[in-house]
């Protein structure tokens, strides 16, 4: 993945452990210092305390390809997720969004462009620590745990549409 537009590099560390945030920002948009903040609280809830976490921000091409050549999905997403490597506190991984999607819903629906970014965000790293939405029960459990971390940036859960189990 080309790392093309803005990075930046956050580090949450205690004495023997390290957790590494990057956001890259391959869109024209501003990085949203939420992204990186929802990154640290979510692996520290989920007590991963050392490792690293990317955050990009692409296309829709981008994401669409990405979708294609991992999943087998011929078209453009909100979100991926990847795990690299998983092992007791130790975490690497990478959620990818595509601020497209975010700025064509939120034209279509209203709403902060920001905002959506954010749920797409805290959406893959949730799917990251190993939560899915499969099925109603996980479905239900994944949009609670939305709501507390979008409520946590002062931001009211709007009913989402479940069609789309990306």
């Amino acid at each position: 993945m080309s790392r093309e537009k803005q990075t930046s590099s956050q580090e949450h560390a205690t004495a023997n452990e390290a957790l590494t945030i990057e956001l890259t920002d391959a869109s024209t948009t501003t990085p949203d210092h939420r992204l990186s903040e929802a990154a640290r609280l979510i692996m520290a809830d989920f007590e991963i305390r050392a490792g690293s976490v990317s955050l990009a921000i692409v296309d829709d091409t981008t994401i669409h390809e990405l979708n294609r050549r991992y999943l087998g999905h011929d078209y453009p997403t909100d979100v991926l997720s990847f795990v690299y490597q998983q092992q007791s506190n130790q975490f690497d991984g990478e959620v990818i969004a595509s601020a497209e999607t975010a700025a064509r819903l939120t034209a279509q629906n209203g709403g902060s462009f920001c905002d959506e970014l954010l749920l797409y965000i805290i959406h893959g790293l949730l799917h990251l620590v190993g939560l899915d939405d499969q099925n109603e029960e996980d479905r239900t459990a994944m949009r609670q745990y939305e709501s507390k971390y979008l409520q946590h940036f002062g931001l009211e859960v709007q009913p989402i549409d479940d069609t789309d189990q990306s």
